[in-house]
């Protein structure tokens, strides 16, 4: 009985001492795990026991890359550019969490299914972008031009929206819960079947646009905004 709980306490101790670090590419995250021993977990992570952060910092400035431990308050912000975003991508690579793509220009580029949860997209121009089913959760595209792209599918819950450029947008079926849209120009765009449930849409231009079938459930808007749009 003795040893059974000894060895219960003995591999409680053995997770404690175990590290999940993120990094700014699946690449990275594969090439680190292989250099240190680590447990790759297929994506952006890396399982390590007994973390040398010396040796963490030094494999991932070989590679040109940046980590964090997992819960860190500050995420992996490592800047990318609009050719390494597109080069990757075209290999096949899909997750860019945390990405920094801050004012990048991304006209026409096709990034469906990409994930870019979290991602710096401030004053980014998006504009006719393929972004279907793109997860954009909880990311930054405040001032960003999305003019004339389709985001229909997409995850956009508690995205930051504000003042963007929206116009023609394709939004059908996406989800946009507590999703910040205030004073967002939505002139002409496609939200039907939208979840815009809780977000805010105050000050929004609706003229022209589509909502039928929309969710509204909760959202801050000025019913006036709405009396140009579509909701039969």
């Amino acid at each position: 009985m003795k040893n059974i709980i000894f060895t219960s306490f003995n591999s409680f101790l053995n997770r404690k001492k175990e590290s999940v670090l993120l990094f700014d590419s699946i690449a990275a995250a594969n090439e680190v795990a292989l250099m240190l021993n680590g447990e790759w977990d297929g994506c952006n992570a890396v399982v390590i026991t007994k973390c040398d952060e010396i040796a963490v910092s030094t494999a991932t400035k070989l590679l040109s890359a940046e980590w964090c431990y997992q819960g860190a308050s500050r995420a992996v912000l490592a800047r990318l550019t609009t050719n390494e975003l597109l080069r990757r991508y075209a290999l096949g690579e899909r997750n860019f969490i945390n990405a920094n793509l801050k004012c990048a220009v991304l006209t026409s580029v096709k990034l469906s299914q990409i994930n870019l949860s979290y991602a710096k997209l401030s004053m980014a121009d998006l504009s006719q972008a393929d972004l279907t089913q793109a997860d954009l959760t909880q990311a930054d595209l405040s001032e960003a031009n999305l003019m004339g792209s389709d985001l229909s599918g997409a995850n956009l819950i508690r995205t930051n929206l504000t003042q963007a450029d929206l116009q023609k947008v394709n939004l059908s079926g996406a989800n946009l819960t507590r999703a910040n849209l205030s004073e967002v120009n939505l002139m002409s765009a496609n939200l039907t079947g939208a979840n815009l449930a809780f977000a805010d849409l105050r000050g929004a231009n609706f003229h022209f646009s589509k909502l039928n079938g929309a969710n509204l459930t909760g959202a801050k808007i000025i019913k006036s905004d709405l009396a140009f749009a579509s909701q039969e």
